[in-house]
């Protein structure tokens, strides 16, 4: 029986990971945040009052087995002057699937069928309303994931403006799990909004096994600032009761110079560095290794290399 893996995230992170990490001999259930109210995502939550579908999309075609062409027509934006300009068509069928089945459970399975994924995708919830809060180092609110991101501020608290009810059958996946992953991603938009539900939280704390931790390759403009990787986990393990990040999965690549200052200047982000005392200190296991790939002028992490990492872990656990 293959060993059960639960990642929790959401956005491109994730998806990019399953990439890699469905090849291999391992059980995945990935659960993915639902509090995105941007673009497409959030124009079909005011239109249908759903939760967010979008990550979800990326994620079930990242694990679909299906041909290209499918994959690339999920992931298709309409460009045009009508209603359906910026939407993208693996949302609309979602969304469609949704009021088909009432639930967004039902609708997830019915397009893994469809679309032949192997694996799990659960929401974190099932709230129509789900809105994300962040309270900033200023003491000002801001309300909703969209517009916590474009403040580009850091962040005392993130928190739920109603706490969500969260699907059983991600508390169950959590129990059973031989791994639970946080996935590389926005820390305030992709993996909080996880980890702060109080439900997650207290199977986080009865679980015996280990957590890991993939960190992000560069910050985030505002967010995380000069975070080194020690920063990221203990801003992670803020958010957790009991149970603490075990282990955590960094890249050190030498990343050319152009590229870097590229990202430094256009983007404001800079790459994560490595802090080994401060690591130590937190007794988190480090994994280290060259991880980073560039794409069309663009960092991703080697998904293929990254995942056997993962799996290495698992066998010796």
């Amino acid at each position: 029986m293959y060993k059960k893996i639960v990642i929790l995230g959401g956005g491109t992170g994730l998806s990019y990971l399953l990439r890699g990490l469905k090849k291999f001999p391992v059980d995945i259930t990935a659960v993915i945040t639902v509090s995105d109210n941007g673009r497409s995502t959030g124009k079909l939550r005011k239109e249908f009052n759903t939760p967010a579908v979008g990550d979800i999309r990326k994620v079930i075609t990242s694990l679909s087995e299906i041909d290209d062409p499918i994959k690339k027509m999920m992931e298709y934006r309409f460009n045009t002057s009508s209603d359906l300009d910026g939407h993208a068509v693996g949302n609309l069928i979602l969304t469609s699937m949704l009021d088909i089945t009432g639930s967004l459970k039902e609708a997830i399975s019915c397009l893994s069928k469809l679309l032949d994924v192997k694996h799990k995708v659960l929401p974190i919830s099932e709230d129509s309303s789900l809105t994300l809060m962040g309270l900033d180092k200023d003491g000002n609110v801001i309300e909703g994931e969209e517009q916590i991101t474009k403040a580009h501020h850091q962040f005392e608290r993130i928190y739920y403006k109603d706490e969500p009810k969260v699907l059983p059958e991600v508390i169950n996946s959590i129990e059973e799990a031989d791994l639970i992953i946080f996935s590389m991603g926005s820390l305030y938009t992709s993996i909080l909004p996880n980890i702060i539900c109080k439900e997650v939280k207290e199977a986080l704390n009865k679980t015996k096994s280990p957590i890991m931790y993939l960190c992000n390759a560069v910050t985030q403009p505002g967010e995380t600032d000069n975070f080194t990787v020690s920063d990221h986990i203990q801003l992670l393990n803020k958010y957790l009761d009991q149970k603490k990040i075990d282990v955590v999965i960094a890249s050190n690549s030498k990343i050319d110079k152009n590229i870097a200052k590229k990202y430094e200047t256009k983007e404001q982000k800079d790459p994560v560095e490595i802090d080994y005392e401060n690591i130590n200190k937190l007794s988190v296991e480090l994994i280290e290794d060259d991880l980073i790939l560039v794409e069309d002028n663009t960092l991703r992490h080697n998904s293929i290399k990254l995942s056997a990492l993962i799996f290495n872990y698992l066998l010796r656990k």
